[in-house]
């Protein structure tokens, strides 16, 4: 049956099927291709698309905006201080006048409700690049990645991943894992873990669709025989730094190490990291760290991060590509 996405929100991928989730996929992998051979034909001319950032963000940002270069699109960049929305102006109001002259809306901040109210008043297709809740912008990149670095198919794939069971990129990773099928397996502290009614709503959706879904304390049961290894880092933006002390005890036993790698018995295993990753102190916040918690990374360490294994700059890269199959899917000529 064809896939139609024209005029789509993309604000959670549980609003997407298992087709639908495959169909985005391939189009991101025939852009690039032919991006790659200079053969790329432009679908977005004289579109004009809205991003605005209540967080800062490196791949979402310039994902959005070469992704919308490369087909023919122009966007206006609205930073944490670049308009109304909040402070003087309701995002009900915003979404109303953006709609009107925008073609489709990127929303990156705090709040999925907040996406969500813009989605519901721009009547112009609106993307989730980031909220508390979700992620699917980075997930669509995520899978793109594993197809490139494994011969299964990702209904054949094994995810574990290692440390907040309630992190924003976990949670929506095991949503998509459950979409199409994947052994999605969360190793976490027991105080850190989903919800109950969100671990039930994706096991539901993980027997519909020939996947798994395992929420564990058990870090070496849970990444045995892991075809990919995914983590994020303990201190999510915006979380007060007074909670540091706390989450770095919690979660130094599920960093990942040459030693958990290896625990998985498959000596083919990626790691994956949405990045910003704090595997080194070559960063303001790394030598912080490093002060006052006398630790040199947190969530991966640097061999890990730094090794063959190692797949995070194509999961990098990817974000754009995913990125652009999702605008000219929803907004394409």
């Amino acid at each position: 049956m064809p896939v139609n996405l024209h005029g789509r929100n993309v604000l959670t991928l549980d609003d997407f099927s298992g087709a639908e989730i495959r169909y985005l996929l391939r189009l991101a992998a025939d852009l690039k291709a032919a991006n790659r051979a200079g053969t790329e034909m432009p679908r977005l001319t004289a579109k004009n698309i809205a991003l605005i950032f209540e967080k800062d963000s490196t791949r979402t940002r310039t994902g959005f905006e070469v992704a919308a270069y490369d087909q023919g699109a122009h966007v206006t960049y609205l930073g944490p201080s670049g308009s109304h929305i909040g402070h003087k102006e309701s995002m009900k109001d915003t979404a109303r006048v953006l709609g009107r002259i925008y073609d489709a809306i990127e929303y990156r901040g705090f709040s999925q409700h907040q996406v969500e109210l813009l989605a519901a008043y721009a009547g112009v297709p609106v993307y989730n690049g980031l909220t508390d809740l979700d992620h699917p912008t980075q997930i669509l990149a995520d899978f793109m990645t594993m197809r490139e670095f494994t011969h299964k198919h990702l209904s054949d794939v094994t995810v574990a991943f290692v440390g907040e069971g309630k992190d924003n990129v976990a949670q929506s990773l095991a949503v998509g894992a459950a979409k199409v099928g994947i052994d999605m397996r969360i190793a976490s502290p027991r105080r850190l873990w989903p919800e109950q009614d969100f671990c039930t709503h994706v096991k539901a959706l993980a027997q519909r669709n020939g996947g798994q879904f395992r929420l564990d304390t058990d870090l070496e049961a849970c990444v045995r025989g892991a075809d990919f290894i995914y983590t994020d880092v303990w201190l999510s933006m915006g979380e007060d730094e007074s909670a540091w002390g706390e989450r770095i005890k919690l979660l130094m036993p599920y960093r990942v190490t040459r030693k958990l790698m290896a625990s998985t018995g498959n000596p083919y295993t990626k790691f994956m990291h949405c990045l910003p990753a704090f595997h080194d102190t070559e960063t303001e916040i790394g030598r912080l760290v490093a002060s006052e918690y006398g630790i040199d990374c947190m969530e991966v360490e640097d061999a890990v991060f730094e090794s063959e294994a190692s797949i995070v700059f194509d999961q990098a890269e990817n974000r754009m590509h995913t990125i652009k199959a999702i605008l000219v899917a929803t907004i394409g000529s």
